[in-house]
C-alpha cells in the first residue's frame, strides 16, 4: 500500500523558517516527480515546488520562488521543503504528491489531483 506521509509544519511567525518532509512507504521516489501543493481555505491549490528526482530538476512557484528550496534524500527516499522568509500567505495546508509524469514544471502548474498519491497534508501557519 503506498502512503505520503508529511511532517514539519507549526506555527511560525513571520520571517521565520520551517522544513517540511515527505516520506513514502511502499513507493520509491526513484524517477518520479514529487511536488508540494498547498490550499488554503477558501482559496484553490497551488503548486509550491516540484522535483524530478531522475535528473534532480527543481520548478518553483512565482510566490515562492527564492524563498523555498526543494530537495531529495535518496537514501532516505524522502523530499525536503525548506521554507525561508515565511509570510503570512504563506500559512495553508501542504500537501506532498508523487507521479510517474516527467511533466513535472506542468503539474506544478495546474496542480492536478487526478495524477499520483497524495498525502494528508500539514498545516502550516505564518503570523504577522
Amino acid at each position: 500500500q503506498v502512503q505520503l506521509v508529511e511532517s514539519g509544519g507549526g506555527s511560525v511567525q513571520a520571517g521565520g523558517s520551517l522544513r517540511l518532509s515527505c516520506e513514502a512507504s511502499g513507493y520509491s521516489f526513484s524517477n518520479k516527480c514529487v511536488a508540494w501543493f498547498r490550499q488554503a481555505p477558501g482559496k484553490e491549490r497551488e503548486g509550491v515546488a516540484a522535483i524530478y528526482t531522475g535528473d534532480s530538476v527543481t520548478y518553483y512557484g512565482g510566490s515562492v520562488e527564492g524563498r523555498f528550496t526543494i530537495s531529495q534524500d535518496k537514501v532516505k527516499n524522502t523530499i525536503y521543503l525548506q521554507m525561508n522568509s515565511l509570510k503570512p500567505e504563506d500559512t495553508a495546508m501542504y500537501y506532498c504528491a508523487a507521479d510517474k509524469t516527467t511533466s513535472c514544471g506542468a503539474w506544478l502548474i495546474l496542480a492536478s489531483v487526478d495524477l499520483g498519491y497524495w498525502g494528508q497534508g500539514t498545516q502550516v501557519t505564518v503570523s504577522s
